[in-house]
């Protein structure tokens, strides 16, 4: 596929995609004779998992760790396994933080729905 499908089936910028690809991040794309990448199907799930990872916090080194372990035929499941689940640990931690600051937003959304009915303003 080309990187405009491949722009439009994941949300990321041609210039983030051709980051990810010069920083080893994107493999297995092939250029065409006229000079065009190529990119493969898993492209997209590859693409999609780096933006998702990255918004969660992950550097580039630990994003390589993982894609690395995720992509090799042969690796030490044991290390591949502790890997995933530090990472996993890190991905719970984040989620409990966001829940956290979730339930304060909650709290204040509702003290100030409550004052805007107490004045009787109208609800957002």
């Amino acid at each position: 596929m080309r990187i405009a499908e491949l722009e439009s089936r994941t949300g990321l910028g041609r210039h983030a995609l051709r980051f990810y690809e010069r920083e080893g991040l994107l493999v297995g794309i092939c250029r065409g004779s006229n000079n065009y990448r190529d990119y493969p199907e898993s492209a997209v799930k590859d693409a999609i998992l780096l933006q998702q990872l990255q918004s969660l916090g992950f550097s580039l080194l630990e994003i390589r760790e993982v894609l690395d372990a995720m992509r090799a035929s042969s690796i030490d499941c044991a290390q591949g396994a502790r890997l995933m689940a530090e990472k996993r640990t890190a991905v719970e931690a984040q989620i409990a933080n966001l829940r956290k600051v979730s339930k304060v937003l909650m709290r204040e959304q509702q003290r100030l729905e409550d004052r805007a009915a107490r004045q009787n303003l109208p609800k957002p």
